[in-house]
């Protein structure tokens, strides 16, 4: 059964989410206080928590650091409906995606899916892959989807889930630009929105990962009104 951690001061919120995952076929956790949630968070012993940013005592961005330093367990982000800071701090931060509140005990189980399915490699048609353990390589980038392990130039790199599943997409099209609209339904599992800025912010994340090559260029560049391509050999 996968578990779950809800981290969020609003018992009655959480009390109602709970209910609803289990429903669903989620075991559940609940921890209602950020210092207790990112030790819980930190036990290893979830598949995703969920995380409001407005809490008391140590608040959502402070206990996803706390997770991050330690961690790349995927983080969901509760967040004011139109709070844009807060939203984009989260992903700078490692949140793999956000949810507006209020929301749906059902969109959040959605979301919630969508970001375990990424931690399924993907294939051009995006689906799961049924090919092994095939190694994808490219420009000094190895990739192992099914173990969800990469290097950059022979050195381990540590990336999120989203990270690792946006860089996926981008190794799997290398030399060719891959839209916002493709990476969003491929690696994070919904459709791409006109002002969300997630796909940005995670491969700016990726880019400062991974530092600059030695003609000084990034090795994931901006293609004009085609999205983003990874460099190739």
């Amino acid at each position: 059964m996968t578990c779950v951690l809800l981290i969020d001061d609003d018992a009655k919120l959480t009390a109602l989410l709970g209910d609803y995952l289990a429903a669903e076929g989620f075991s559940v956790s609940i921890e209602n206080d950020g210092p207790q949630g990112a030790a819980e968070a930190l036990s290893g012993g979830y598949a995703i928590a969920v995380l409001d940013v407005m809490m008391p005592r140590l608040n959502g961005l402070d206990v996803l650091r706390t997770i991050r330093a330690l961690s790349t367990l995927p983080v969901l982000m509760l967040t004011a409906r139109g709070d844009d800071v807060d939203r984009i701090t989260g992903l700078e931060l490692g949140a793999d995606d956000y949810v507006p509140k209020p929301c749906t005990p059902r969109e959040l189980v959605a979301r919630i899916r969508a970001i375990l399915r990424r931690m399924q490699p993907v294939t051009e048609s995006g689906l799961e892959s049924d090919q092994g353990d095939a190694v994808l390589v490219s420009s000094g980038l190895t990739m192992w989807p099914h173990q969800r392990r990469a290097e950059w130039l022979g050195e381990s790199l540590r990336l999120t889930s989203t990270e690792f599943s946006l860089l996926e997409v981008l190794l799997r099209h290398a030399g060719r630009p891959v839209s916002k609209q493709d990476l969003s339904a491929r690696a994070l599992g919904r459709p791409h929105t006109r002002h969300d800025r997630s796909i940005d912010v995670h491969l700016s994340s990726i880019r400062r990962k991974l530092g600059l090559l030695a003609d000084g260029r990034s090795i994931i560049q901006a293609v004009h009104r085609q999205g983003y391509q990874l460099l190739k050999d």
